[in-house]
């Protein structure tokens, strides 16, 4: 116990304070570190680490389903923002402006890329002139930067990475389709990958993209019952191609505006994986994305063999494409134990002359805190993928539990602001007016988060005025 209060010492409690005890775990785990600049982070390798096993896994997706990547320029003509209005209207406040290259004033102002479909655009209208053309099925893994106010590491900052998909399609049944499969590809991913439970649908009119017909989003749910919108998947319709003159020769001998999409994903699902899964000992990272998925800690180093049988351990796991680590410091074992479940690796395995003996390794998983295992020393490259599977299901059916075990049904304005006050989704019913989503947001600073595609009613009127009630939706406090 006087161990472990040592090993916490720097780290808040997160029953207490659980957005201090987010930045100490970033901090501490060296995931991330602050910028000089105003609301910028550094990305440390570990942190980064997690970032290229996203995007591997991600990419791998977007090529099955037949997406290529290109890059597009960070430096956008000011007038190109302006060309959709609602689009400029809200992203005008984020923007970040070059205006001079030295000493000499441009004679344009240029947007330092805040989203990427306005520079798309102006490309997409040189490139597309035959139905033969479509579709364009492009993705691009890209920065960003928005002028944040209040800014947290992962979660808001002035400069994030992102990638950014950007389709053009013949027919709107096509584009719609488009939206959909790419939400269900993140919905999938982040099952399968990061362990992660979301609540998808619809966004409602005051909270989808700037320019879109409709958003829909992948809301993810942190421990302190806030709400992390982790992903978006847009239908545009034909509002860019329009404003960017974007037409195609159609078959039938006329010209047409192709039906647009756009959907993306951050760095901002590192923070989903620490507020989901993490705990008082740090981070709880999900197998197929942590940078070190198991660590070999030798005990009795000094004993004649044992470092040999770890480093003749390492080399199988790492033949067999596991990401490990042998620390063979001269650090103590629990010194190493606790670093490396601050650092949330999933499998800790100790080798010493009674393992070695005995033929076996002890094991810990980091979703388990507490609990040993053993495992036949012949077996573990062989093993450990399942075990891989077996603690990512793990987390996710926790995670799961906790997202149904805090979502209340609510039917009344008083109800809905106690659940959510009390570190809950309230799910209710909603006229579709405006008015009612800005008295919350207002009032409670509580807002829509989306309306789930099952819209089995679970009442007939508004919550917050009574009237006739159109949707089913998500209410909650929000990062």
């Amino acid at each position: 116990m006087a161990q472990e209060k040592e090993f916490v010492k720097d780290v808040a409690d997160m029953r207490e304070d659980f957005p201090q005890w987010y930045t100490d775990v970033v901090l501490k785990a060296q995931l991330a570190d602050y910028g000089p600049a105003k609301g910028t982070m550094v990305i440390r390798p570990y942190g980064y680490g997690i970032w290229e096993n996203i995007q591997r896994e991600l990419d791998a997706r977007f090529k099955a389903t037949g997406h290529q990547n290109a890059y597009f320029p960070m430096f956008i003509p000011y007038s190109f923002l302006t060309r959709e209005k609602e689009h400029v209207e809200g992203f005008a406040p984020e923007v970040y402006l070059v205006t001079h290259v030295g000493d000499t004033e441009l004679s344009e102002k240029l947007v330092v890329r805040p989203t990427s479909e306005t520079i798309i655009c102006e490309m997409y209208a040189k490139w597309v002139n035959s139905y033969r053309d479509l579709p364009v099925l492009i993705n691009q893994w890209a920065n960003v930067t928005r002028a944040e106010k209040t800014t947290r590491p992962f979660l808001r900052t002035s400069e994030f990475l992102w990638q950014e998909g950007h389709t053009l399609h013949r027919t709107e049944e096509e584009a719609r389709e488009e939206t959909l499969k790419m939400l269900n590809v993140y919905i999938e991913f982040c099952k399968n990958v990061l362990a992660l439970p979301l609540f998808a649908g619809r966004k409602s009119e005051k909270e989808k993209f700037a320019g879109a017909k409709e958003t829909y989003s992948i809301e993810a749910m942190m421990q302190d019952g806030k709400s992390l919108q982790s992903g978006t998947s847009h239908y545009f319709g034909t509002n860019f191609a329009e404003a960017f003159d974007i037409r195609y020769l159609d078959s039938d001998g006329t010209h047409k505006y192709p039906f647009q999409t756009s959907w993306g994903v951050s760095t901002r699902l590192i923070g989903a994986i620490i507020m989901a899964h993490g705990d008082q000992r740090g981070l709880c990272l999900p197998p197929f994305v942590a940078p070190v998925q198991a660590v070999i800690v030798p005990i009795a180093m000094h004993k004649a063999g044992v470092l040999d049988k770890a480093n003749e351990l390492f080399d199988s796991l790492k033949s067999a494409g596991i990401r490990v680590k042998l620390d063979d410091s001269d650090q103590t074992p629990g010194w190493k134990f606790n670093e490396y479940e601050m650092k949330g690796v999933p499998v800790r395995i100790e080798l010493g002359p009674r393992d070695i003996e005995n033929g076996v390794i002890t094991y810990s998983r980091r979703d388990k805190v507490g609990e040993k295992f053993t495992m036949p020393l012949s077996d573990v490259a062989e093993k450990l993928p399942s075990l891989f599977k077996d603690i990512n299901d793990n987390m996710y059916a926790k995670a799961l539990a906790f997202n149904e075990s805090h979502v209340k049904t609510v039917s009344t304005e008083s109800e809905l602001v106690e659940a959510v006050n009390a570190g809950n989704f309230a799910l209710t019913m909603w006229c579709g007016d405006r008015k009612c989503e800005d008295k919350l947001k207002d009032e409670y600073q509580i807002s829509s988060r989306n309306m789930p595609f099952d819209q089995t009613p679970c009442g007939d009127k508004c919550c917050v005025c009574g009237k006739k009630a159109k949707f089913k939706i998500y209410f909650g406090k929000a990062y």
